[in-house]
């Protein structure tokens, strides 16, 4: 009855054609209706995760347990392995420095997508868009249309696009997820004889077979909703971005909300602040199955917005301003330290030397926070394929097996996680089930230094990218220039500075072909993109739009 309220007073405030003129009312009925919505939750209740000892499948025999650890919309830069960090440094991240320091570094790492959903599903499958039409991020009903109406209404700024139609035929948010045909990475470790455990985000559909359980994992603590304490909580500090239409949709539909092995009748309010919460539970679980193979996605909502910091982290940063940038080295130290309780508890368990931990983004961070410097030195943000949107990190570590401080350069992405965990594990994979990442474990062993790929390729709609070699082709649609074409050489220009299009026009064909072959059997988008979105390539969201500004438009 709740959800039929809520729809109701959508379509209420929303209709009579005087919409645009209504949305900040708009988000205060939605807020007073998450509010009463989320309100009224029981606490958490103590998890009981499962627990037991297999002698028969031991990590002896060379099959690791496996850790994977994915942060959200980290910016390359918000971490200090790569001699950057948060705001200008003064923040550094030296539990994932150390993961990375004890592993290999892969330095042209990427992500699936430029958004999050199609990226974890490439990570969970091995395989693109193409194949299993999981192309765009769903988005919780009224987004498309609210976001898009915010952005019409900045005086001056490109215009978003949305398609009323397409929209209101959408199925249901929750399942609007990756087809139950798909062979995720927890069913291939779970039939070899892994227990496997999700903790986090999951954003691949929740309903009709989609869930974490339904899709291979034996427990499941799932993000039910979207805020990291509840908004004002006396334990926390908030820091809203009223210049940004999808923060504010956020703050007013979000509550403090998991489930455990259950999709929205049992919502509960985690016990403290999120990030910590799911890492207690993640230590949790991996002292009552050390004595087994386990598989663990530790899938971190951080540091996505709203942006929420606990009070102890946010005084501990120190006097960073703008006040949201302190709210976000605040949530960047939570992530770290929480990379570092996981490798801790793996020592006390004796585990170090039997467990494969990995640690990456989904994708770059956004432009829509206002910070400048989170993806320096690369251009562009999330929701573009420059490589401030795609270009993320990898780390490996397997002590004793994986060398210590190796870096690896041949460019790697998303869809190859699927396919080197299962190699590492032993585990083999159906010969009829095409997987188009490769595996990565003969450079982690050092057998070469180069991998069996022509390309990689970057799909969002009519929004495409091939990076083949050193040459990367991005194409891009928009309203008023039509067909835009950046060509890069990213071994003389890493950082996308001169676009070569128009002076390499057979290298401009050559990739367009690469694409189109790419595209030649592609899957239709399962969920179709409702709205277009643009976004700046040099300019963060509170900055004003001036007529030359590079831009692109984002189907999502």
């Amino acid at each position: 009855m709740k959800r039929i309220a809520f729809f109701a007073l959508l379509l209420c405030v929303g209709a009579a054609g005087v919409y645009a003129f209504r949305l900040p009312l708009l988000l205060q009925v939605i807020e007073w209706q998450s509010s009463r919505e989320f309100g009224s939750l029981p606490e958490a209740p103590d998890l009981a995760w499962d627990s037991g000892r297999d002698d028969t499948m031991s990590v002896a025999n060379g099959r690791p347990n496996v850790i994977l650890i994915v942060a959200d919309d980290l910016g390359y830069n918000d971490i200090s392995t790569f001699g950057g960090g948060v705001a200008g440094g003064r923040v550094a991240t030296p539990n994932i420095d150390r993961l990375a320091a004890e592993g290999t570094i892969f330095q042209q790492s990427y992500s699936g997508a430029s958004t999050c959903a199609p990226s974890r599903a490439m990570m969970l499958t091995g395989r693109y868009p193409t194949r299993t039409g999981y192309e765009f991020t769903p988005t919780p009903p009224g987004m498309s249309k609210l976001v898009s109406g915010l952005i019409n209404k900045r005086e001056g700024y490109p215009k978003a696009l949305y398609d009323a139609v397409l929209d209101e035929s959408q199925p249901p948010f929750e399942s609007k997820g990756l087809p139950t045909d798909e062979l995720t990475l927890a069913e291939v470790l779970r039939e070899q004889g892994y227990y496997t455990a999700h903790i986090g985000k999951w954003h691949l559909g929740r309903t009709q077979g989609m869930d974490p359980n339904s899709q291979g994992f034996h427990d499941s603590l799932l993000m039910q909703s979207g805020l990291y304490l509840p908004a004002g909580d006396a334990r926390g500090v908030d820091a809203r971005l009223e210049f940004d239409p999808i923060d504010q949709f956020l703050w007013a539909r979000f509550g403090f909300s998991n489930t455990y092995n259950t999709i929205d009748e049992q919502r509960f309010k985690p016990k403290s602040y999120l990030t910590d919460y799911w890492t207690d539970e993640a230590v949790s679980m991996i002292e009552k199955n050390a004595d087994r193979p386990f598989f663990l996605y530790l899938a971190h909502w951080g540091v996505h917005t709203p942006l929420q910091a606990s009070k102890e982290d946010y005084e501990a940063v120190g006097d960073i301003k703008p006040h949201r940038l302190r709210v976000y080295a605040a949530m960047i130290r939570a992530l770290d330290r929480s990379v570092g309780r996981v490798l801790d508890a793996l020592e006390r368990k004796g585990l170090s030397d039997n467990t494969l931990v990995m640690f990456t983004s989904d994708n770059g961070g956004p432009g829509y926070l206002g910070l400048k410097d989170i993806n320096k030195p690369y251009r562009g943000w999330k929701i573009t394929q420059f490589e401030g949107g795609i270009r993320v990190p990898l780390f490996a570590r397997w002590l004793g097996t994986i060398p210590q401080g190796k870096a690896i350069k041949t460019p790697v992405a998303h869809i190859d996680l699927m396919p080197t965990i299962a190699e590492l594990t032993q585990s083999e994979l159906p010969p009829e089930r095409a997987i188009d990442g490769l595996s990565l474990a003969p450079l982690l062993r050092g057998e070469g230094d180069t991998l069996a790929r022509d390309a990689l390729f970057w799909q969002n709609g009519h929004y495409q990218t091939v990076r083949q070699g050193d040459w990367k082709l991005q194409i891009n649609n928009q309203p008023d220039l039509g067909q835009v074409v950046w060509l890069f050489n990213l071994a003389s220009d890493p950082y996308e500075i001169n676009n070569l299009a128009e002076q390499y026009l057979e290298q401009v064909s050559a990739l367009q072909a690469l694409l189109a072959a790419h595209n030649l059997n592609r899957r239709p988008a399962l969920y179709p993109a409702a709205a277009e979105l643009p976004v700046l390539i040099d300019k963060t969201l509170v900055e004003p739009y001036e007529v030359g500004d590079e831009l692109v438009y984002t189907p999502n």
